[in-house]
């Protein structure tokens, strides 16, 4: 993985939470950092003609003071900053074409204890170049008061459907487990009648197990320190990786890239898990 990570920060505490874990997964695969703030969507209550100042001034102030705390953690970290004039979704995904990772905050959890996702995220999840992470605001594990890398728990969680878009999630996730000495959790979802042990359900079932199988050997044997486990269990696909996510420390979904950027979408499971998982969701995209 080449390339920064990036990270859009704009002052509000989901910002602030994203910038920390980025910092992190920095300092995890020993990655640059950068921070990107746009002033042109900072609301100010200032005079128009002293507005755009305003909003400049604000904007540095912010970098070098996010800036200043995560070098007081990280002194190590190769960390830039930029200020931008364009939105920050633009700016993002500019940037999404050369980086390694991009990090989003999201405001939470609303009250189905879900992540409260703006249209904004949405919209750069569903059309960044590069995988993405969204990362809930205030998560202990991860703000100011978390402590060194390394000292996560859990695994890395992917669901993994046979096809071509497999092995850019699975790469994703055997190389950050690798990067932070941890396990792969891989899940593969049946539906329920595969659980019935007669006949072609059960056949097919037993199928659909040796397509998980064949589907991990090569990243087994390309990443033969990584503890694997491996998964297959009836139900819904998105209610069985979010319930394995409840153990992991990332959860991998996956999406597909598309030709233009005036069209996006986000699959059912991939936005379920977005909304619900209790840990940072990486969207990677595949062709």
């Amino acid at each position: 993985m080449t390339g920064p990570v990036v990270v859009g920060v704009d002052g509000s505490p989901a910002g602030t939470t994203a910038a920390w874990w980025a910092a992190r997964e920095g300092m995890t695969r020993r990655l640059p950092v950068l921070l990107v703030h746009s002033w042109t969507t900072q609301p100010l209550n200032v005079p128009v003609a002293q507005e755009a100042l305003s909003k400049q001034h604000y904007g540095q102030g912010l970098l070098l003071r996010i800036e200043a705390e995560l070098l007081h953690r990280y002194g190590e970290l190769s960390l830039t900053t930029e200020l931008v004039e364009v939105s920050a979704s633009q700016a993002l995904l500019e940037h999404s074409e050369r980086a390694a990772l991009l990090v989003l905050g999201s405001r939470g959890h609303g009250s189905a204890a879900s992540f409260l996702l703006g249209s904004h995220s949405l919209h750069i999840l569903g059309l960044s170049r590069c995988p993405a992470v969204i990362v809930r605001a205030g998560d202990p594990a991860v703000g100011t008061g978390w402590g060194h890398p390394g000292t996560e728990r859990g695994d890395v969680v992917v669901g993994v459907e046979p096809g071509p878009g497999a092995d850019a999630l699975l790469e994703f996730a055997f190389t950050t487990a690798e990067a932070h000495g941890c396990g792969v959790h891989a899940v593969r979802a049946l539906p329920h009648q595969y659980t019935v042990a007669t006949g072609r359900q059960a056949e097919q079932g037993a199928v659909d197990r040796a397509r998980l199988t064949a589907s991990l050997a090569p990243w087994r044997e390309k990443f033969p320190g990584v503890p694997l486990v491996d998964e297959v269990t009836a139900g819904p696909a998105a209610q069985v990786l979010l319930s394995a996510a409840t153990r992991g420390r990332l959860t991998v979904v996956g999406r597909r890239r598309h030709s233009s950027h005036l069209t996006w979408k986000l699959g059912p499971v991939a936005h379920a898990v977005l909304h619900h998982a209790p840990c940072p969701v990486a969207v990677v995209p595949h062709d």
